[in-house]
Protein backbone atom coordinates (compact mmCIF):
# COMPACT_ATOMS: atom_id res chain seq x y z
CA UNK A 1 0.00 0.00 0.00
CA UNK A 2 1.39 3.31 -0.77
CA UNK A 3 2.30 5.88 1.61
CA UNK A 4 -0.46 8.90 1.74
CA UNK A 5 -0.83 12.70 2.46
CA UNK A 6 -3.23 15.29 3.05
CA UNK A 7 -1.75 18.48 2.17
CA UNK A 8 -3.60 21.51 3.34
CA UNK A 9 -3.08 25.33 2.09
CA UNK A 10 -4.71 28.08 3.62
CA UNK A 11 -6.34 31.52 2.44
CA UNK A 12 -3.61 33.87 3.14
CA UNK A 13 -1.39 31.44 1.39
CA UNK A 14 -2.99 30.85 -1.81
CA UNK A 15 -4.62 34.34 -2.63
CA UNK A 16 -2.76 37.81 -3.00
CA UNK A 17 -3.21 40.93 -1.41
CA UNK A 18 -6.70 41.97 -3.39
CA UNK A 19 -8.15 38.66 -2.39
CA UNK A 20 -7.86 37.06 -5.80
CA UNK A 21 -6.30 33.80 -6.12
CA UNK A 22 -2.17 33.28 -6.03
CA UNK A 23 -2.11 31.38 -9.78
CA UNK A 24 2.04 31.21 -9.00
CA UNK A 25 1.60 29.68 -5.11
CA UNK A 26 -0.87 26.89 -6.47
CA UNK A 27 1.21 26.23 -9.19
CA UNK A 28 4.07 25.78 -6.95
CA UNK A 29 1.85 22.52 -4.90
CA UNK A 30 0.99 21.60 -7.99
CA UNK A 31 4.31 20.56 -9.08
CA UNK A 32 4.81 19.49 -5.34
CA UNK A 33 2.06 17.45 -5.61
CA UNK A 34 3.21 15.79 -8.67
CA UNK A 35 6.61 15.05 -7.90
CA UNK A 36 4.87 13.49 -4.66
CA UNK A 37 3.57 11.05 -6.78
CA UNK A 38 5.66 10.06 -8.90
CA UNK A 39 7.16 8.99 -5.76
CA UNK A 40 4.74 6.76 -4.77
CA UNK A 41 2.62 8.91 -2.31
CA UNK A 42 -1.20 9.28 -2.72
CA UNK A 43 -2.51 12.97 -2.18
CA UNK A 44 -5.95 14.96 -1.38
CA UNK A 45 -5.50 18.49 -1.25
CA UNK A 46 -7.45 20.28 1.20
CA UNK A 47 -7.89 24.17 -0.07
CA UNK A 48 -9.34 26.79 1.60
CA UNK A 49 -10.02 30.79 -0.07
CA UNK A 50 -13.52 30.11 -1.69
CA UNK A 51 -14.70 33.27 0.07
CA UNK A 52 -11.88 36.13 -0.28
CA UNK A 53 -11.89 35.01 -4.34
CA UNK A 54 -15.32 35.28 -4.36
CA UNK A 55 -15.53 38.78 -2.98
CA UNK A 56 -12.48 39.81 -4.52
CA UNK A 57 -14.86 39.01 -8.00
CA UNK A 58 -17.71 40.58 -6.26
CA UNK A 59 -17.09 43.21 -3.87
CA UNK A 60 -16.07 45.68 -5.81
CA UNK A 61 -13.08 46.52 -3.31
CA UNK A 62 -16.09 47.15 -0.50
CA UNK A 63 -14.54 45.97 3.10
CA UNK A 64 -15.58 42.03 3.35
CA UNK A 65 -19.01 41.70 5.32
CA UNK A 66 -19.36 39.90 8.12
CA UNK A 67 -22.78 38.40 7.67
CA UNK A 68 -23.20 35.06 7.40
CA UNK A 69 -25.34 34.63 4.38
CA UNK A 70 -23.79 36.69 2.52
CA UNK A 71 -20.38 35.12 3.23
CA UNK A 72 -22.46 31.58 1.80
CA UNK A 73 -23.46 33.46 -1.06
CA UNK A 74 -19.99 34.85 -1.69
CA UNK A 75 -18.07 31.07 -1.13
CA UNK A 76 -20.77 30.01 -4.40
CA UNK A 77 -19.25 32.57 -6.07
CA UNK A 78 -15.62 31.89 -5.11
CA UNK A 79 -15.50 28.05 -5.50
CA UNK A 80 -16.11 27.41 -9.22
CA UNK A 81 -12.71 30.70 -9.64
CA UNK A 82 -10.99 27.76 -7.00
CA UNK A 83 -11.48 24.82 -8.90
CA UNK A 84 -10.69 26.76 -12.21
CA UNK A 85 -7.35 28.00 -11.04
CA UNK A 86 -6.51 24.57 -9.35
CA UNK A 87 -7.43 22.80 -12.66
CA UNK A 88 -4.71 25.12 -14.48
CA UNK A 89 -2.40 24.48 -12.33
CA UNK A 90 -3.05 20.51 -12.37
CA UNK A 91 -3.12 20.58 -16.01
CA UNK A 92 0.14 21.62 -16.46
CA UNK A 93 1.43 18.86 -14.53
CA UNK A 94 -0.83 16.73 -16.82
CA UNK A 95 -3.08 15.69 -13.77
CA UNK A 96 -6.54 16.06 -13.88
CA UNK A 97 -8.45 17.38 -10.46
CA UNK A 98 -11.63 16.02 -9.04
CA UNK A 99 -13.79 18.94 -6.20
CA UNK A 100 -14.63 17.36 -3.10
CA UNK A 101 -17.32 19.55 -0.85
CA UNK A 102 -17.68 17.92 2.60
CA UNK A 103 -19.69 19.49 5.59
CA UNK A 104 -19.69 17.72 8.95
CA UNK A 105 -22.55 15.43 8.89
CA UNK A 106 -20.53 13.79 6.10
CA UNK A 107 -18.40 13.00 9.60
CA UNK A 108 -20.70 12.51 12.26
CA UNK A 109 -23.20 10.42 10.08
CA UNK A 110 -21.29 6.98 10.09
CA UNK A 111 -23.06 5.70 6.39
CA UNK A 112 -21.94 9.37 5.04
CA UNK A 113 -18.57 8.71 6.37
CA UNK A 114 -17.86 5.42 4.34
CA UNK A 115 -19.39 7.45 1.33
CA UNK A 116 -16.99 10.20 1.55
CA UNK A 117 -14.05 7.71 2.05
CA UNK A 118 -16.06 5.49 -0.90
CA UNK A 119 -15.98 8.68 -3.55
CA UNK A 120 -11.80 9.88 -2.07
CA UNK A 121 -10.63 6.53 -3.26
CA UNK A 122 -12.53 5.86 -6.14
CA UNK A 123 -11.11 9.30 -7.34
CA UNK A 124 -7.67 7.97 -6.51
CA UNK A 125 -8.31 4.54 -8.32
CA UNK A 126 -8.98 6.49 -11.26
CA UNK A 127 -5.81 8.81 -11.04
CA UNK A 128 -7.22 12.25 -9.83
CA UNK A 129 -6.02 14.59 -7.47
CA UNK A 130 -8.72 15.21 -5.20
CA UNK A 131 -9.33 18.96 -4.00
CA UNK A 132 -11.44 18.89 -0.55
CA UNK A 133 -13.20 21.90 0.75
CA UNK A 134 -15.61 23.02 3.06
CA UNK A 135 -19.60 23.05 1.62
CA UNK A 136 -19.45 26.56 2.75
CA UNK A 137 -22.20 27.81 0.60
CA UNK A 138 -24.75 25.42 2.68
CA UNK A 139 -23.08 24.70 5.51
CA UNK A 140 -24.88 25.73 8.87
CA UNK A 141 -23.10 28.48 11.15
CA UNK A 142 -23.71 26.62 14.18
CA UNK A 143 -22.32 22.78 12.98
CA UNK A 144 -19.22 24.12 10.41
CA UNK A 145 -15.73 22.77 10.66
CA UNK A 146 -14.65 26.17 11.18
CA UNK A 147 -11.35 25.94 10.02
CA UNK A 148 -10.20 24.05 7.42
CA UNK A 149 -6.91 22.72 9.53
CA UNK A 150 -9.60 20.51 11.48
CA UNK A 151 -11.18 19.22 7.98
CA UNK A 152 -7.57 18.53 6.76
CA UNK A 153 -7.00 16.09 10.01
CA UNK A 154 -10.77 14.45 9.90
CA UNK A 155 -9.47 13.76 5.83
CA UNK A 156 -6.55 12.09 7.05
CA UNK A 157 -8.15 9.80 9.08
CA UNK A 158 -10.81 9.20 6.74
CA UNK A 159 -8.25 8.11 4.13
CA UNK A 160 -6.04 6.50 6.57
CA UNK A 161 -3.02 9.10 5.79
CA UNK A 162 0.54 8.41 7.09
CA UNK A 163 1.13 12.47 6.90
CA UNK A 164 -0.65 15.61 7.20
CA UNK A 165 1.13 18.35 5.83
CA UNK A 166 -0.57 21.98 6.70
CA UNK A 167 1.07 24.59 4.18
CA UNK A 168 0.99 28.12 6.08
CA UNK A 169 2.31 32.02 6.06
CA UNK A 170 4.91 31.22 8.86
CA UNK A 171 7.69 28.97 9.36
CA UNK A 172 5.91 26.27 11.64
CA UNK A 173 5.10 26.84 15.00
CA UNK A 174 7.32 29.07 17.44
CA UNK A 175 8.34 29.26 20.99
CA UNK A 176 6.29 32.68 21.36
CA UNK A 177 4.14 34.62 18.89
CA UNK A 178 6.63 36.94 16.71
CA UNK A 179 4.63 39.73 16.59
CA UNK A 180 4.70 40.14 20.45
CA UNK A 181 8.57 38.52 20.91
CA UNK A 182 11.08 39.13 18.00
CA UNK A 183 13.67 36.29 19.80
CA UNK A 184 10.85 33.36 19.17
CA UNK A 185 12.07 30.71 17.67
CA UNK A 186 11.31 27.57 15.60
CA UNK A 187 10.12 24.29 17.45
CA UNK A 188 10.81 21.56 15.11
CA UNK A 189 9.67 18.59 17.02
CA UNK A 190 6.50 18.00 19.33
CA UNK A 191 5.97 15.10 20.31
CA UNK A 192 3.40 15.75 23.09
CA UNK A 193 0.79 17.97 24.11
CA UNK A 194 0.72 20.60 26.58
CA UNK A 195 -0.44 24.15 27.99
CA UNK A 196 2.58 25.48 27.73
CA UNK A 197 3.11 24.45 24.06
CA UNK A 198 -1.00 25.45 23.57
CA UNK A 199 -0.02 29.16 24.79
CA UNK A 200 2.43 29.54 22.15
CA UNK A 201 0.13 29.33 19.30
CA UNK A 202 -1.49 33.05 18.34
CA UNK A 203 -4.49 34.06 16.61
CA UNK A 204 -4.97 33.96 12.93
CA UNK A 205 -2.04 37.03 11.53
CA UNK A 206 -3.51 37.47 8.04
CA UNK A 207 -7.29 38.18 8.81
CA UNK A 208 -8.82 36.82 5.78
CA UNK A 209 -8.37 33.02 7.17
CA UNK A 210 -10.84 31.54 9.72
CA UNK A 211 -8.39 29.39 11.48
CA UNK A 212 -4.92 30.57 13.06
CA UNK A 213 -1.62 28.34 14.82
CA UNK A 214 -3.95 27.15 17.67
CA UNK A 215 -6.84 25.44 15.17
CA UNK A 216 -3.34 23.74 13.41
CA UNK A 217 -2.35 22.75 16.81
CA UNK A 218 -5.80 21.29 17.25
CA UNK A 219 -5.51 19.53 13.88
CA UNK A 220 -2.22 17.97 14.48
CA UNK A 221 -3.23 16.64 18.19
CA UNK A 222 -6.22 14.57 16.16
CA UNK A 223 -3.73 13.75 13.39
CA UNK A 224 -1.08 12.47 15.40
CA UNK A 225 -3.81 10.67 18.09
CA UNK A 226 -4.56 8.82 14.40
CA UNK A 227 -1.45 7.64 14.36
CA UNK A 228 -0.50 10.75 11.52
CA UNK A 229 2.86 12.34 11.47
CA UNK A 230 2.03 16.30 11.23
CA UNK A 231 3.54 19.19 10.22
CA UNK A 232 3.11 22.53 9.71
CA UNK A 233 5.59 24.56 7.41
CA UNK A 234 5.76 27.47 4.82
CA UNK A 235 3.62 27.39 1.72
CA UNK A 236 6.01 29.87 0.04
CA UNK A 237 8.97 27.86 0.82
CA UNK A 238 10.66 25.81 -2.62
CA UNK A 239 9.24 22.31 -2.84
CA UNK A 240 7.44 23.03 0.63
CA UNK A 241 5.86 19.85 0.58
CA UNK A 242 8.69 17.51 -0.42
CA UNK A 243 10.77 19.03 2.19
CA UNK A 244 8.04 18.34 4.69
CA UNK A 245 7.32 14.41 4.05
CA UNK A 246 11.54 14.06 3.93
CA UNK A 247 11.39 15.52 7.24
CA UNK A 248 13.94 18.36 6.86
CA UNK A 249 15.94 19.17 9.63
CA UNK A 250 14.70 22.92 10.77
CA UNK A 251 12.29 23.02 8.09
CA UNK A 252 8.93 23.60 9.89
CA UNK A 253 7.90 21.72 12.74
CA UNK A 254 6.76 18.38 12.91
CA UNK A 255 4.40 16.59 15.63
CA UNK A 256 5.26 12.84 16.08
CA UNK A 257 2.23 10.37 15.77
CA UNK A 258 1.17 8.11 18.42
CA UNK A 259 2.68 4.49 18.15
CA UNK A 260 -0.58 3.38 19.83
CA UNK A 261 -2.61 4.64 17.11
CA UNK A 262 -6.61 4.83 17.66
CA UNK A 263 -8.17 2.49 15.07
CA UNK A 264 -10.30 4.19 12.24
CA UNK A 265 -13.34 3.47 14.23
CA UNK A 266 -11.98 4.80 17.24
CA UNK A 267 -10.89 7.64 15.55
CA UNK A 268 -14.21 8.44 14.03
CA UNK A 269 -15.82 8.58 17.33
CA UNK A 270 -13.18 10.97 19.07
CA UNK A 271 -12.53 13.61 16.20
CA UNK A 272 -15.59 13.40 13.74
CA UNK A 273 -19.08 13.26 15.81
CA UNK A 274 -19.69 15.84 17.72
CA UNK A 275 -20.40 15.08 21.68
CA UNK A 276 -24.14 15.86 22.56
CA UNK A 277 -23.78 16.12 25.97
CA UNK A 278 -21.27 14.64 29.59
CA UNK A 279 -21.64 12.15 31.80
CA UNK A 280 -19.07 12.49 35.06
CA UNK A 281 -17.92 9.66 36.91
CA UNK A 282 -16.71 9.23 40.51
CA UNK A 283 -13.58 8.19 41.23
CA UNK A 284 -14.34 4.19 40.86
CA UNK A 285 -15.24 4.52 37.46
CA UNK A 286 -12.39 6.96 36.45
CA UNK A 287 -9.67 4.13 37.69
CA UNK A 288 -11.54 1.22 36.16
CA UNK A 289 -12.02 3.32 32.72
CA UNK A 290 -8.11 4.69 33.15
CA UNK A 291 -6.15 1.66 34.02
CA UNK A 292 -8.36 -1.40 34.17
CA UNK A 293 -9.97 -1.07 30.29
CA UNK A 294 -13.32 -1.35 31.89
CA UNK A 295 -16.87 -0.49 30.18
CA UNK A 296 -18.58 2.64 32.00
CA UNK A 297 -21.18 1.63 34.21
CA UNK A 298 -24.44 3.43 35.71
CA UNK A 299 -23.30 3.04 38.87
CA UNK A 300 -20.21 5.17 38.02
CA UNK A 301 -21.96 7.99 36.62
CA UNK A 302 -23.06 11.19 39.51
CA UNK A 303 -24.63 13.29 36.99
CA UNK A 304 -25.73 13.61 33.17
CA UNK A 305 -25.49 16.89 30.94
CA UNK A 306 -27.14 17.16 27.42
CA UNK A 307 -29.90 16.24 25.22
CA UNK A 308 -28.51 12.97 24.01
CA UNK A 309 -29.94 9.87 22.28
CA UNK A 310 -29.07 6.22 22.19
CA UNK A 311 -25.96 6.03 19.70
CA UNK A 312 -25.01 9.90 20.42
CA UNK A 313 -21.36 10.57 21.27
CA UNK A 314 -21.00 12.24 24.52
CA UNK A 315 -17.64 12.86 27.08
CA UNK A 316 -17.35 11.82 30.24
CA UNK A 317 -15.99 13.96 32.73
CA UNK A 318 -13.95 13.04 36.18
CA UNK A 319 -14.60 14.27 39.19
CA UNK A 320 -13.23 17.50 39.07
CA UNK A 321 -14.48 18.23 35.75
CA UNK A 322 -11.86 17.09 33.53
CA UNK A 323 -12.38 15.13 29.91
CA UNK A 324 -11.16 11.51 30.27
CA UNK A 325 -12.98 10.18 27.46
CA UNK A 326 -15.64 10.39 24.93
CA UNK A 327 -17.95 7.11 23.39
CA UNK A 328 -21.52 6.33 22.21
CA UNK A 329 -23.89 6.35 25.00
CA UNK A 330 -26.62 2.75 25.35
CA UNK A 331 -29.28 5.24 26.77
CA UNK A 332 -30.86 8.74 25.73
CA UNK A 333 -30.93 10.88 28.00
CA UNK A 334 -34.33 11.35 29.70
CA UNK A 335 -34.40 7.82 29.68
CA UNK A 336 -31.08 7.25 31.27
CA UNK A 337 -31.93 6.10 34.76
CA UNK A 338 -34.43 3.02 32.63
CA UNK A 339 -31.34 1.96 30.26
CA UNK A 340 -29.04 -0.65 30.51
CA UNK A 341 -26.21 -1.25 33.65
CA UNK A 342 -23.15 -0.34 30.75
CA UNK A 343 -23.88 3.14 29.49
CA UNK A 344 -20.66 2.87 27.21
CA UNK A 345 -19.56 -0.29 25.90
CA UNK A 346 -15.42 -0.02 26.18
CA UNK A 347 -15.66 -0.58 22.18
CA UNK A 348 -17.12 2.15 22.20
CA UNK A 349 -15.08 4.16 23.97
CA UNK A 350 -11.97 6.07 23.52
CA UNK A 351 -9.66 7.42 26.38
CA UNK A 352 -8.67 10.97 25.49
CA UNK A 353 -5.85 11.85 28.05
CA UNK A 354 -3.35 9.38 29.29
CA UNK A 355 -3.15 7.31 32.65
CA UNK A 356 -1.42 8.96 35.55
Amino acid sequence: MSPSVVVKIGTSSITNPSGGVAHDVLANVARDVSAARRQGWSVVVVTSGAITAGWASVGGGRPRPHDATILQAVSAVGQPLLMQAWGEAFTREALSVGQVLLSPLDFSDRAQYLHARGTLEALAALDVVAVVNENDAVADEEIRFGDNDRLAALVANLVGASHLVLLTDTDGLLTADPRLDPNATLIEEVTSFDEELIASAGLSRSGVGSGGMASKLSAARMATWSGVTAVIAPAHAEHALARALAGETAFGTTFVARADRLSARKSWIAFAVSSRGALSVNEGATRALMHEGRSLLRVGVTSVRGDFVEGDAVEVRGPRGEVLAKGLVRASADAFADGDDVVIHRDDLVLLRSPE
